[in-house]
Order: structure tokens, then sequence, then C-alpha cells
């Protein structure tokens, strides 16, 4: 057996001071992890919020929501119309259940400049500055499907 010259035995040498770097860096933190005394990463988000789709039709408003999950949602139709003199209208909170759709509506008297819908869990206490989870533009979509359950939460009633 020839001996190793001087390039091989450094590339052996590197190999080995960055093997013992690596486990000197990952079996630190395996001990960290199980020995520390930081609480426990919280439990993971559970899904919530019903899955809302709006349609614009001229100055009407319809907001279709359908909730997929176990827990209760309650969904507000906001709307905000384009003239200084059309009132903005803010609907009361609508509960969608388990499996349950809802359709909103509203209008303003000329243009809709957007529409948006809050959610809140079922149990939580109303809170009246809610951010937009889903804005519309004013321009035409096709209508969702059709409804088990219809909620008009203040609102004008049906399309013509």
């Amino acid at each position: 057996m020839r001996p190793l010259r001087t390039a091989q035995r450094r590339a052996v040498a590197l190999a080995a001071l960055l093997l013992t770097a690596l486990a000197a860096v990952a079996a630190p933190s395996v001990v960290r992890a199980a020995t520390s005394d930081e609480p426990a990463p919280p439990a993971p988000i559970e899904p919530f919020g019903a899955d809302c789709n709006t349609l614009v039709r001229g100055s009407h408003v319809i907001a279709y929501c359908h909730n997929p999950y176990p827990d209760a949602d309650r969904v507000r139709l906001h709307t905000e119309c384009t003239r200084w003199w059309d009132i903005d209208a803010d609907a009361a909170p609508v509960q969608v259940g388990p499996a349950e759709t809802v359709r909103l509506t509203d209008r303003c008297w000329k243009e809709v400049r957007a529409v948006w819908v809050t959610h809140e869990k079922a149990g939580a206490s109303p809170s009246p500055a809610a951010s937009p989870s889903s804005l519309a533009s004013p321009s035409p979509s096709p209508e969702a499907s059709s409804p088990s359950s219809e909620a008009r939460p203040g609102g004008a009633g049906a399309l013509p």
C-alpha cells in the first residue's frame, strides 16, 4: 500500500473536521430541545371562516357565504357606495353554521365602490373595527351556486 499524498491527507483531514463541526452543532440543539424550560409551541390554528363570494351588478350587491368548518361563523356584509351622498352600509351579523350557505344582499342608490365581508367566531363578542377579508371590485363576475339558506341583514332585498 502506498502512502497518501499531501493533498489527499489534507482532503481527509478537512472532511473529518467538517463532520466533527456538524456533529457539534447538531447535538446541542437536540439536547437543548429535549431539556428546554421554554413552553411547548402553541397548538396549530384550527381552520375557521366561511368562504364568501361577492357579486356586484350595477348598484346591487350579493354575497354567498358557505361555511365548510365545524364551528359557526358570523359574517357581515359591508358596502361602500361611490357617491358622497349615498350612505355606506354595514349589515348586521348573520350566523353561518357548519355546512351552511347564506345569501347577504345590499344596494347603493347609484354605483358601488367596494364590497367586503368580515368574519367573527360565533362565540366572540362583535368587534366594530373588523378588517376586510375579501374585497370585490364593481365588475360583474359569474354568479355563485344556489344557497341552501338565505339571510338579508339590513339589506334592500333580492335582485329584480
